[in-house]
Formats: C-alpha cells, structure tokens, sequence
C-alpha cells in the first residue's frame, strides 16, 4: 500500500463516517459501500479494499444518502475539519 492509497474502512474512520474501525468494516462488508475507481463502479466486499484519490464513492448512513470524491487519504483521525479535507461531498455547494 502507497501513501495515495488506504484500505476502505479506515477511510471511512479518519473522514468521520463511522466512529470505529469496526464499524467502517461492517458497512462495507454488508455491501453498502459503492466505489467508482477508473470509471468502473464496484460494490465493495471487504473492508481491505483500497480507495485512492479521485476515486468517488456512494453509501448510505442513518437514512442519509451520500455520495463524494476522495480528495485525500489522510494519515490519522483527526479533529473534524481535518476530516472534512477528506472529501468533497458531490452537489454540496458548501464547505464538505
């Protein structure tokens, strides 16, 4: 694994979307977890998947549908706006 490159569920914990590891693993492991990487879209399996920048993704949490493009990896789980820089929410006009 390179620095433009993280595994799936650890994304989704250092951007904020699940509050642990384990909960960012059972996410993508029940299948709710779409990536589009190279113009091809795939549902993701297992949480070991990676994700790179660029790359969009769509799943869905407590009823709210989101989907973003990855604008960084990051290297820890930082405070919220750290997060933030992650992604850029996709028809968000706003801050992400």
């Amino acid at each position: 694994m390179t620095v433009e490159t993280c595994r799936i569920d650890v994304w989704l914990w250092r951007a904020r979307f699940a509050k642990t590891r384990s909960l960012a693993a059972a996410l993508v492991e029940r299948g709710a977890v779409r990536l589009t990487h190279n113009g091809a879209q795939v549902r993701l399996d297992k949480p070991s998947r990676t994700v790179h920048v660029g790359d969009g993704m769509v799943f869905a949490i407590a009823g709210r549908f989101i989907e973003l493009t990855v604008e960084g990896i990051g290297d820890r789980r930082g405070p919220p706006d750290e997060a933030r820089a992650l992604y850029r929410l996709i028809g968000d006009e706003g801050p992400g």
